[in-house]
C-alpha cells in the first residue's frame, strides 16, 4: 500500500511522493537494516536499496498480492532485499525488536491501484466495486454496501470522508440498491453525484465518499494505529520512523503518536524520578515536510502529502 491522496487525481506512471525528503529523513547507512512497510510498486524501496552496501538489507511489506510480482522484478535475486505479503500491522511478526535502522510508511493507495479498473478504487475507470487492498480477504465495498444500514453508511462517509452530505448520500445509496445492486464504481459514483446538491469546484462529488469506503473496507486507520507502536519497538536506538500521509485523518494519527511518544507520560509530570516505561521513546526530527510547487506540478498526487519523522531514543 503506497500513498496517493484520492481517486479523482489523474492517472499515469507511479511517482514516489516526497522521495528525496523520505530518503533524507531515513538517514540511510550503507550497512543498515530498513523496512518499507508500504512497498506498493517499489517507488521508495528501489532508491533505498540503491543506497545500501553489501551488508545492508531491506524488507519490503505490502498486503496487495500484485506487489509481490513488482518486488520480484525490482529486487531480482538481490540477497539484500526480501518481500513479504502482509499487513504492516503484522510488523512485529516480521522483524525482531530493536533491530531496524529505519521504517517508512507511505500511506494510502498507490497510483497503479487507482489506475487499475479491476481493483475498484477509482470512479475514473468503471469497474467492479471492490476497493480491497487484498481482494482475497474481507467484504468488498459492494458487499458491504449491500447489507449496511443507512446509518452505518452515513457514519462511515462522514467520519472517513469528512463529507458534509453524508446523510443525503447514504439515503440515495439505500434507495438505489433497493432497485438494483450497486456493483460498479461508475454506478455508485453516479448515485453519489445525483445526491449532492452543489458541487465543489475542481472536486468530483464522489471523491470523499470513495475515500471513506476504501478506508473502511481496509480498516486503514486501525492498521496505522496498530502499526506505529510496533515500528517503535522494531527500531534500534537512533533508528528513524518516517510517515508520509495524504489526508488529515492519517496525518492526525501519525502526528499525535509521534508527539506523545516524544514526551514523558504526563502522569509522572513533576515527579523527581520517571520510570523507563514512562520516558519518551522518540525524538521528533525537524518539522512536517510538504511537497513543493515543482513536485506538485510534476505529480498532482503530491499536493496533499505531508511527511513526519522521528528518531528512536536509547532504551
Amino acid at each position: 500500500m503506497s500513498g496517493a491522496p484520492d481517486a479523482e487525481a489523474g492517472g499515469g506512471q507511479h511517482a514516489p511522493v516526497l522521495l528525496d525528503a523520505a530518503l533524507a529523513a531515513l538517514a540511510i547507512r550503507a550497512d543498515g537494516c530498513y523496512v518499507d512497510a508500504t512497498f506498493g510498486r517499489g517507488g521508495h524501496a528501489g532508491p533505498i536499496l540503491g543506497r545500501l552496501g553489501e551488508k545492508g538489507n531491506l524488507l519490503a511489506i505490502d498486503r496487495d498480492p500484485d506487489a509481490s510480482a513488482a518486488a520480484a522484478r525490482l529486487f531480482g535475486s538481490d540477497p539484500r532485499a526480501k518481500f513479504r505479503q502482509a499487513r504492516f500491522s503484522e510488523l512485529s511478526q516480521l522483524v525482531s525488536a530493536g533491530t531496524v535502522d529505519g521504517i517508512l510508511f507511505d500511506l494510502g493507495v498507490s497510483s497503479p491501484q487507482l489506475d487499475d479498473a479491476r481493483r475498484g478504487f477509482s470512479f475514473l475507470h468503471d469497474g467492479p466495486l471492490d476497493m480491497r487492498m487484498d481482494p482475497r480477504h474481507g467484504d468488498s465495498a459492494a458487499q458491504w454496501l449491500a447489507h449496511a444500514t443507512e446509518r452505518e453508511i452515513a457514519t462511515v462517509i462522514a467520519r472517513f470522508g469528512e463529507e458534509r452530505h453524508a446523510r443525503r448520500i447514504a439515503q440515495a445509496i439505500v434507495a438505489a440498491r433497493a432497485e438494483t445492486p450497486l456493483t460498479t464504481t461508475g454506478g455508485l459514483a453516479a448515485v453519489i453525484a445525483a445526491a449532492i446538491p452543489r458541487r465543489q469546484p475542481g472536486l468530483h462529488p464522489a471523491t470523499r465518499s470513495f475515500q471513506a469506503l476504501r478506508i473502511h473496507v481496509n480498516a486503514e486507520l486501525d492498521e496505522i494505529e496498530r502499526a506505529l507502536p510496533q515500528a517503535v519497538d522494531a527500531l534500534a536506538p537512533g533508528g528513524r520512523l518516517v510517515v508520509i500521509s495524504f489526508h488529515s485523518l492519517e496525518d492526525r494519527i501519525a502526528k499525535r503518536f509521534m508527539r506523545a511518544a516524544s514526551r514523558e507520560d504526563p502522569a509522572w509530570a513533576g515527579l523527581p524520578e520517571v520510570p523507563p516505561c514512562a520516558q519518551p521513546t522518540l525524538k521528533l526530527v525537524g518539522r512536517a515536510v510538504f511537497a513543493d510547487a515543482d513536485e506538485v506540478g510534476r505529480n498532482p498526487r503530491a499536493r496533499s502529502a505531508v511527511l513526519r519523522a522521528a528518531e528512536r531514543l536509547a532504551a
